[in-house]
């Protein structure tokens, strides 16, 4: 056997041993697992639940976030079984970096996948494409555009509304001519459709400058909660809808927040289950000026200058990625008294490159909760791994 065949298949064996779901060391009530993948950066997980009792994930990986050899993949834990499967390659644009996918299930039973698709490190480029699964994603239908106005970003699940609307968050990545994006000026928005994703209208969150990756949830009174990610690394910040068209003015919340992402969930119980780095801009010792400070622009003709600031000031590229905590709110977001890390450490993540592994970050969590009452939680880990972990909620109290 050559010593190729030998490191393929030592590389196998490795990604199924640490594929397996096994009781954390030291933690007899959560498990846990790295999903398997081969490629050198992996990052921006999603997790979804079938109602079969399948559990998927879908991610990005490539060599380095934002160039044109990241493709979106996708893992599935099979209901009963205890080893998440070998990735399926979903996307394979050769001209654009494709990013940030996320799952939904129609409720005519069709899987939907959604995603980005950029130019570089350009997010005012990036357009949103989607693709159709009619047997809960083991085939795809054809790539399309979703939503074709360039800066058009997704991060987060569309949500089917009791009447029948769909409503998917995205944020618009602005910049004025001849500016590159780093992103001063996003603002953030609901698309909402009333002809099942055939068509779409968009309404803007007021005074939503600097609020990006929109997580709206149904609460259980039948009002929606938007909780976003801050370009400013300050707070998480909030807003309320009585019927998701309209929405508040977007206010700091008590959880502080560091320009990375967030996701919540509803529970069964109507309490709220919330994945985020306790960590703002407070906490940074060193900075980038922007997240794509190390990717070149190969595509660009001239020159660009930086992007200018907006009224509400910078993004604050740099704090730290850690601690990966979980959070529980009894009482609809108002407040979150019950807190717990999942991971801790420095969160160090001053650059993208995964390939000299000096990125030591858990950042852009995704949490869902299956039919058992387990909550299940994904993250990047390192930018090099997505980590999958699963606790209940007693688990938080310690």
């Amino acid at each position: 056997m050559t010593s190729a065949l030998v490191n393929d298949s030592v590389k196998t064996l490795d990604l199924d041993h640490h594929a397996q779901v096994r009781t954390a060391f030291a933690d007899a009530d959560r498990r846990e697992a790295f999903l398997p993948t081969l490629c050198v950066q992996n990052h921006a997980a999603n997790l979804h639940a079938l109602a079969n009792g399948d559990l998927l994930c879908v991610w990005f990986g490539g060599t380095q976030e934002g160039i044109p050899d990241v493709s979106i993949y996708l893992s599935r834990l099979s209901a009963g079984a205890d080893t998440w499967s070998a990735p399926q390659k979903l996307s394979d644009d050769a001209t654009r970096s494709e990013q940030n996918p996320v799952l939904f299930s129609a409720p005519d039973g069709r899987l939907w996948l959604i995603y980005t698709a950029q130019l570089s490190g350009h997010q005012n480029t990036a357009l949103v494409r989607r693709r159709i699964s009619s047997d809960n994603g083991l085939s795809w239908g054809p790539v399309d555009a979703l939503f074709d106005r360039p800066g058009t970003f997704v991060r987060q699940p569309i949500v089917a509304l009791p009447d029948g609307a769909w409503i998917c968050p995205v944020f618009l990545c602005r910049t004025e001519p001849g500016e590159r994006w780093v992103g001063n000026n996003d603002v953030s928005a609901v698309m909402v459709s009333n002809d099942r994703g055939t068509t779409w209208s968009e309404h803007p969150v007021p005074e939503s400058v600097g609020c990006v990756h929109m997580n709206v949830q149904l609460l259980q009174d039948g009002t929606l909660l938007a909780l976003f990610r801050s370009r400013w690394a300050d707070f998480i910040y909030e807003s309320r809808s009585p019927d998701g068209l309209v929405w508040s003015v977007p206010q700091p919340a008590e959880l502080p927040n560091n320009n990375s992402s967030i996701q919540f969930v509803v529970l069964r119980n109507g309490h709220l289950a919330l994945v985020f780095n306790e960590s703002n801009a407070s906490h940074a010792t060193q900075r980038r000026a922007s997240l794509y400070d190390d990717i070149e622009d190969s595509e660009d003709s001239g020159e660009l200058r930086e992007q200018s600031s907006s009224s509400s000031g910078s993004a604050f590229w740099g704090a730290p990625r850690a601690p990966m905590s979980l959070a529980i709110s009894e009482d609809g977001g108002k407040t979150w008294r019950r807190r717990r890390n999942l991971e801790i450490g420095d969160g160090y993540c001053m650059t993208n490159n995964s390939a000299d592994q000096r990125n030591r970050e858990y950042s852009y969590p995704s949490i869902v909760q299956t039919a058992d009452g387990a909550l299940h939680i994904a993250f990047t880990y390192f930018r090099q791994r997505i980590k999958y972990v699963s606790v209940g909620e007693a688990w938080v109290r310690g």
